[in-house]
């Protein structure tokens, strides 16, 4: 579990039976080498000699590795999910302002995608070519965003774009974009524009800002 500025942490719900523990362990190993060298790659045999298991315990569990795909994106899906239940929890931002909300929850979403970049990236990727897979992504996408947008409307009157709605979810698609392209491409990496995390994270942010006409 990682903590990040002001108590926001990705979660992961409790496993306890044995064989829950040993899917946890594949699927730990199985992120861990895609981040490393990436899921075509990444083959049967290294990611049970990493989990400790075998690859008949691996086929037991899963069909072949499309069948692992899926149930690693079934296993962030419920993270993300718990995850976004915490950090937006309205409870835990009353008093706060629209500029404190975006100013942590921006750096915290920078954070999720660097340290589950390797996955993700496969997951982005396999949007392009797998209908169903792009399906669940954009389920997950609108469950964080109605949250955020529910959020920061709350706050209606600090901001000041003709379309406050409109604004709050344009602004989060723009955010999620560039940390996409940033974090899991590159593409502020090179050139006149290098970008550190911390960076990415604060003109991000400044940018939504004045994108809501909100004064920061």
């Amino acid at each position: 579990m990682t903590r990040i500025h002001s108590g926001l942490q990705w979660l992961r719900p409790p496993r306890q039976a044995r064989s829950q523990e040993t899917l946890e362990r594949i699927l730990d190993a199985a992120e861990a080498l895609v981040a490393e060298k990436g899921f075509e790659d990444a083959t049967v045999g290294e990611i049970v000699r990493r989990a400790g298991s075998s690859v008949g315990a691996f086929y037991n569990r899963f069909r072949d590795k499309d069948g692992l795909l899926y149930a690693l994106y079934e296993r962030y899906l419920e993270q993300a999910t718990l995850t976004a239940d915490d950090a937006l929890d309205p409870e835990r931002w009353e008093g706060a302002s629209v500029a404190e909300i975006l100013d942590e929850v921006v750096r915290f979403l920078v954070s999720i995608y660097r340290t589950h970049g390797g996955v993700l990236r496969v997951f982005v990727l396999r949007n392009h070519t797998d209908v169903e897979f792009r399906a669940r992504q954009e389920r997950l996408s609108h469950y964080v965003a109605d949250k955020l947008v529910e959020l920061l409307l709350a706050r209606r009157d600090e901001i000041t774009a003709p379309d406050p709605e409109r604004a709050v979810g344009f602004g989060l698609t723009i955010a999620f974009s560039t940390i996409e392209s940033a974090v899991l491409f590159g593409e502020t990496r090179s050139g006149a524009l290098s970008l550190s995390d911390d960076e990415l994270a604060a003109e991000l942010t400044r940018a939504y800002l004045a994108y809501l006409g909100v004064r920061a």
